[in-house]
C-alpha cells in the first residue's frame, strides 16, 4: 500500500471526504507526505505513483491511477477516469463519465464532463467548458470561454479561445484557429492554416 486514509475527514455536498497520508516514498512522494481528499479507497489506486494534492477531492466512483496527478482545490466526480500523466490542477472539474489521460492537462476553471475524452498532449485551460461525447487530443489547445460539446473533435495543433462554440459533429485539426465568438457546427471541417 502506498497510501492510508486518515482520520481527518470533511463534509462535501454531504459525501464525507478523508485526508490521505502517504505510507511509502513513491514518484515526488515521500513518506508520510498530506495528500488531498478521497471518499474511500476505490478513488485513488495504491498502485503506480497516480496522487492527490493540496485541497483536491476526488469522490463518487472517480479513479485516479496511473501517474495522474490531481492537484489545487480540483474536483473529480461522477464516474470519470483520469490516468496515464494527465494532470488537473486548479478549480477544473471532471465530472460524468469523463475521461482524461495520457498527458492530458486540464486548468484553470476548466470542466471536462458527460462522455467527453481528453488525451495525448491536450490542454484544456481558462472556463473551457468540454461535453457530450467531444473528443480533444493531439496538441490541442482549447482556452478562454470555449465550450465544445456534442459529438465534435478537435485535435492536431487546433486552438480554440475566447467565446468560440464548436458542436454537432464538427471538427476542427490541423493548424486552424478559432477564436472570438464563432459558432461552428454541423458537419463542418476546419483544417490547415485555417483562421476563424
Amino acid at each position: 500500500m502506498k497510501y492510508e486514509i486518515t482520520k481527518e475527514n470533511k463534509i462535501l455536498f454531504g459525501i464525507k471526504l478523508f485526508k490521505i497520508k502517504a505510507l511509502r516514498n513513491f514518484g515526488n512522494i515521500k513518506i508520510n507526505d498530506l495528500g488531498g481528499w478521497i471518499e474511500k479507497e476505490k478513488n485513488l489506486s495504491q498502485d503506480d505513483n497516480a496522487w492527490v494534492s493540496g485541497d483536491a477531492r476526488v469522490y463518487d466512483n472517480a479513479r485516479i491511477s496511473g501517474d495522474a496527478w490531481i492537484s489545487g482545490d480540483a474536483q473529480i466526480y461522477g464516474d470519470a477516469r483520469i490516468s496515464g500523466d494527465a494532470r488537473i490542477s486548479g478549480d477544473a472539474r471532471v465530472s460524468g463519465d469523463a475521461r482524461v489521460y495520457d498527458n492530458a492537462r486540464i486548468s484553470g476553471d476548466a470542466w471536462i464532463y458527460d462522455n467527453a475524452r481528453v488525451y495525448d498532449n491536450a490542454r484544456i485551460s481558462g472556463d473551457a467548458w468540454i461535453s457530450g461525447d467531444a473528443w480533444i487530443y493531439g496538441d490541442a489547445r482549447i482556452s478562454g470561454n470555449a465550450w465544445i460539446y456534442d459529438n465534435a473533435q478537435i485535435y492536431g495543433d487546433a486552438r480554440i479561445s475566447g467565446d468560440a462554440r464548436i458542436y454537432d459533429n464538427a471538427q476542427i485539426y490541423g493548424d486552424a484557429r478559432i477564436s472570438g465568438d464563432a459558432r461552428i457546427s454541423g458537419n463542418a471541417w476546419i483544417s490547415g492554416d485555417t483562421w476563424v
